[in-house]
């Protein structure tokens, strides 16, 4: 009798059926949301997850501009930037870019340093949406759903 081998399949791009995702991001934390919208354009809550393979799905993220900072960091929470010349560091508080015009960065620049950096990350985020108001382009695509709150609400019980 032939042993039974155990072996991983890893998906090919063939293989991935992309879906989309609809966050309301109004008055959720930062963080929080970044983290669960990193996971969906990675592909991690698929069962063929494949490190080297955009299993992600496309996320619209609806008021991304009403995102909230816990405790003191809208006003602490510096984000740096060079220019590249010799002493050109700048900085701009979370506060700022917020009321700022493009407030949705804050939420592009979390989740853009949870993805991997180099070629395959950049893909991945050329699936993010981000769009300030409630309204956004992409209805055709039947974006379903998804209840953040609820998904940190039963997180936080757990713990």
């Amino acid at each position: 009798m032939k042993a039974l081998m155990k072996t991983t399949r890893s998906a090919r791009p063939a293989d991935v059926e992309k879906k989309w995702h609809l966050i309301d991001a109004d008055g959720l934390v930062v963080g929080r949301v970044a983290t669960i919208i990193a996971n969906l354009l990675r592909g991690k809550h698929k069962p063929i997850f494949t490190p080297h393979v955009d299993c992600g799905d496309h996320v619209v993220v609806i008021n991304a501009d009403k995102v909230r900072f816990t405790g003191r960091k809208l006003d602490q929470k510096v984000y740096y930037k060079h220019t590249g010349f010799a002493g050109g560091i700048k900085g701009v508080t979370a506060g700022k870019v917020l009321d700022g015009r493009f407030p949705e960065r804050v939420l592009e620049k979390a989740v853009e340093r949870m993805i991997p950096r180099g070629p395959l990350g950049r893909q991945q985020m050329r699936n993010l949406h981000l769009y300030n108001g409630t309204e956004h382009p992409h209805g055709g695509q039947d974006p379903q759903v998804l209840d953040v709150a609820a998904m940190n609400r039963k997180n936080k019980v757990g713990a």
